[in-house]
């Protein structure tokens, strides 16, 4: 939560304005200086100062907490104090309370303070005349306060995503509760609590005319406090104590119900700035908050760009449900939205794009005829002006009220996706907080690309429903973002700061060959560098353009814009999966493996393919991974078979390649312990194979090149690969590569092992670094099956003729790369310079080929063996 340093106004105990050295607050111009220069050190003000300023206030200085939306207000019954407090106070449409003293006569304070400080304030509290309640949680006493009968206000009960010092330094609930007490101070047991340091509750207890004090510093409550005061106040030098001047600001019209957000998760209340602020996100439990289209188009398009399309449509009553029409007024009044989506046209970075944004708080996005009328226009105009479509994805599902209308949306909607897919025109879906129902049993997940905010409920069937109708438990994080990227249903998870430079990355990626357009990585960075003033200022909402200017400071600051950004990345799985007992087992044993290998390596023999088979296994060798940064700019990977799993053992994703766009598949081993765990040793499940021509399939839709690295020793082969059909996988692979209508290029980095490695081979052109192998197993396997004695497995790679030139020799490569002087390990720079020139050679040879024609040379190829 970002909080400010607040500004103390300090006196000494006979009221005279004094310079706290402690506070770093020098003494404002024209005050005078005390006399006793040991007042420097004086503690603030005493209680009983306070308290006599505090009685003297006007009638009207009470403190007004702005009212709280309709359905959240509190039932009168229920606020109510415990023992001892005698609130006269206004509960009901206003939500006012106007007094401001106690039963007796006496200034009201409300204290938020630990146990053992409250125990230490009540008597000199007390003593000084304050009638004073302290907040408690869950309706408990402080420790021995019921003995004493202690008035108290419960501030509320915890929960499992409200803890209690979350709840009493919230600054909505402290206030409330200062206005459900009638009180007019507040008191803090700590300067460097939450509440004493956070501008926002200082500015609206500032406002309300409420006085806030806390202990000029820690551990000295029984000699004095001092007032805090929000920053932005300045500090004027005030002729009598502040309080006995200052009467309450008028309510503005930010003090409405409007200028508060209710994070959906905790349930609290925040100042609507400090939401924003913290860009979008739950200052006290970090939950990603749900924002409207206007703040969305704020975030992501152009400014000026966006033009709405079919702002309103014709309702649809089709079972004349009772009460519809009435509803779905009201919610139009409530939330100020036609619909529960919005379309239209707009720029991102420059590129055009038709762009939906579903509307969370419109019946919680439901997906009635007019939202499914509204995204199948959208799409249908969209190949009319051959524009790529993005969509952002809010939906409770389908709208019992329209009954089978509803359901048909799905369909129709899924009629024009699959028209703009025949157009080969990009669909981009973004699955934010919630994406349920029928919306993802249709359009959601039917993108191309599918991307989602961190943590964004993502389902079908609620979680209500499968417990109440299967009686089943449901495992930690179901239905979460997370959950749908390691189950392999998107492609990618993209904080919400990146989100638009990552869609103008991919927009660009998909951009036709158009000069007046941005197609290259550098051209889409260098339009992003355009500052805040890309950011739209679409309706009511410019405020959104205060996350933008913070997020381009924060690239800028990091110099994002010049680095190549890598989405969706494997970061932090490796480590996770290592702390497994299984995966400790498997280090242990990798571990051991790597020691025999090294013992045979020292024996191998100068030039041998023995000695090619134990340099390709070094585990200090360059992995996929570091030949995709080097060569690809704009790199963006791309997760899943949107099936089961997303196979760590497969990298795959889109970038550029000397300012074209490709599609690169490479098998990536890892480059620590921990990552290889993680990724299986580049070992491929199905899953793997299948994500490898889910990618295929889409480059060959938008007809970019692909490039395939390969580094395995082959697909691997347990029970359950064997299970998920692991031959069918290859297979499957091998038959859509014979057909591929464009160009395909293979490089083998290391180990080629098998049907696994040939599964990424079946190019237009296949190459091998100098020092990688390839074969039809392994060389242990070769000797244990044909010969029976594993030991002989480096004469078993001299038979099989694994090393590149010999495979050169035998036509089944086109061509060796060197790797340098000496092998990759020893100079990576060199190795992956000599790749990225055989690839980008390969392109230009066989870019003049029609589609037709690359499908026959790459056939004729194989044919030949």
């Amino acid at each position: 939560m970002a909080k400010t340093a607040s500004k103390y106004i300090s006196f000494d105990s006979d009221g005279r304005l004094f310079a706290d050295e402690t506070v770093g607050i020098e003494e404002p111009a024209g005050a005078e200086a005390p006399e006793n220069p040991s007042l420097k050190a004086a503690v603030a003000y005493a209680l009983d100062a306070i308290v006599d300023a505090a009685s003297a206030l006007p009638e009207n200085a009470a403190a007004l907490i702005a009212p709280a939306p309709k359905a959240e207000r509190m039932d009168p019954e229920e606020a109510t104090l415990t023992v001892g407090c005698d609130v006269r106070s206004t509960i009901g449409d206003d939500f006012a309370v106007t007094a401001t003293e106690g039963a007796d006569g006496h200034p009201r304070a409300l204290v938020v303070a630990s146990a053992k400080n409250a125990r230490a304030f009540v008597g000199p509290m007390e003593q000084a005349g304050l009638d004073v309640v302290f907040a408690t949680v869950d309706n408990r006493s402080l420790d021995g306060f019921a003995r004493r009968q202690l008035p108290t206000y419960n501030l509320g009960s915890t929960s499992a995503a409200v803890s209690a010092e979350q709840l009493s330094g919230n600054i909505y609930t402290v206030l409330s509760a200062a206005k459900e007490c009638g009180a007019s101070l507040i008191f803090i047991d700590s300067p460097t609590a939450p509440l004493a340091v956070d501008e926002y509750f200082l500015r609206h207890a500032r406002k309300r005319g409420l006085r806030v004090f806390a202990p000029a510093a820690e551990g000295t409550q029984l000699m004095g406090w001092v007032e805090l005061l929000p920053a932005a106040d300045g500090l004027a030098a005030p002729t009598a104590a502040p309080w006995e001047s200052a009467a309450p600001a008028a309510a503005d019209d930010d003090e409405g119900p409007t200028h508060w957000r209710r994070c959906h998760a905790c349930k609290l209340f925040f100042d609507k700035e400090e939401i924003i602020s913290e860009g979008f996100t739950c200052p006290a439990c970090g939950t990603l908050q749900r924002i409207r289209s206007d703040e969305r188009l704020a975030l992501t398009v152009d400014a000026g760009s966006f033009e709405e399309w079919n702002a309103q449509m014709a309702d649809s009553n089709p079972l004349d449900f009772p009460g519809y029409p009435e509803k779905i007024a009201d919610q139009r009044e409530k939330s100020g939205l036609e619909e529960a989506v919005r379309t239209g046209r707009a720029t991102i970075a420059g590129l055009p794009v038709a762009i939906g944004v579903m509307e969370s708080g419109f019946f919680m996005g439901s997906m009635g005829h007019v939202v499914g009328e509204k995204v199948a226009a959208l799409i249908d105009r969209s190949i009319e002006e051959k524009l790529p479509v993005v969509v952002f994805c809010a939906s409770g599902g389908a709208r019992m009220q329209e009954g089978l209308t509803s359901l048909m949306q799905m369909a129709k909607v899924s009629c024009a996706v699959e028209r703009l897919g025949r157009a080969a025109l990009p669909f981009i879906t973004v699955l934010t907080d919630p994406t349920t129902g029928g919306v993802t049993a249709s359009f959601a997940m039917q993108g191309d690309i599918i991307l989602a905010e961190p943590r964004a409920l993502i389902g079908f069937a609620g979680q209500r429903v499968i417990r109440d109708t299967i009686k089943q438990e449901l495992p930690e994080g179901f239905q979460t973002a997370e959950f749908a990227l390691e189950h392999g249903l998107i492609d990618a998870i993209v904080e919400r700061g990146r989100m638009r430079s990552v869609l103008a990355q991919i927009l660009a990626l998909h951009a036709p060959t158009d000069p007046s357009r941005i197609v290259t990585y550098h051209s889409v960075m260098d339009a992003l560098e355009v500052g805040a003033g890309a950011y739209g200022t679409v309706s009511v909402a410019p405020e959104a353009r205060i996350v933008g200017e913070r997020i381009r400071a924060e690239e800028a600051a990091a110099g994002f814009l010049r680095k190549v950004p890598v989405v969706g990345s494997l970061i932090g799985r490796g480590e996770e999966e290592s702390a497994a007992e299984a995966d400790r087992r498997e280090l242990d044993r990798y571990a051991r493996r790597e020691a025999r290998r090294a013992n045979v390596s020292a024996d191998a023999a100068a030039g041998s393919a023995w000695e090619s088979v134990q340099i390709a296994r070094n585990v200090h060798r360059p992995t996929a991974k570091r030949y995709i940064d080097g060569i690809v700019e704009g790199f963006i990977e791309l997760h899943g078979d949107r099936a089961f799993a997303d196979d760590g053992a497969i990298m795959a994703g889109i970038g550029w390649i000397s300012g074209h766009p490709v599609t690169v598949i490479a098998q990536e081993k890892g480059a620590t312990l921990a990552d290889r765990v993680a990724r299986n040793f580049g070992c491929p499940q199905p899953e793997g194979y299948r994500k490898s021509l889910r990618l295929m399939a889409q480059a060959q839709k938008f007809g970019r090149p692909i490039l395939c690295l390969v580094d395995t020793q082959g697909a691997f082969c347990g029970t359950e690969a064997e299970e998920r059909g692991q031959g069918n996988a290859i297979a499957d692979n091998l038959v859509f590569m014979a057909g591929l209508t464009v160009p395909v290029v293979s490089v083998l980095l290391g180990e080629g092992g098998s049907g696994g490695a040939l599964a990424l081979a079946v190019g237009n052109r296949v190459a091998m670094q100098e020092h990688a192998v390839y074969s039809v197993l392994s060389p242990e396997g070769f000797a244990s099956i044909l010969w029976k004695d594993r030991t002989r497995a480096p004469e078993a790679a001299q038979v099989m003729q694994m090393n590149a030139e010999a495979v050169l020799a035998g036509g089944i490569i086109d061509a060796v790369i060197s790797e340098g002087e000496g092998p990759a390990h020893e100079n990576p720079e060199a190795a992956v310079e000599a790749v990225r020139e055989y690839v980008k050679e390969a392109y230009k040879e066989l870019t003049g080929l029609s589609p037709e024609e690359l499908v026959a040379q790459r056939q004729e190829r194989f044919a030949r063996f």
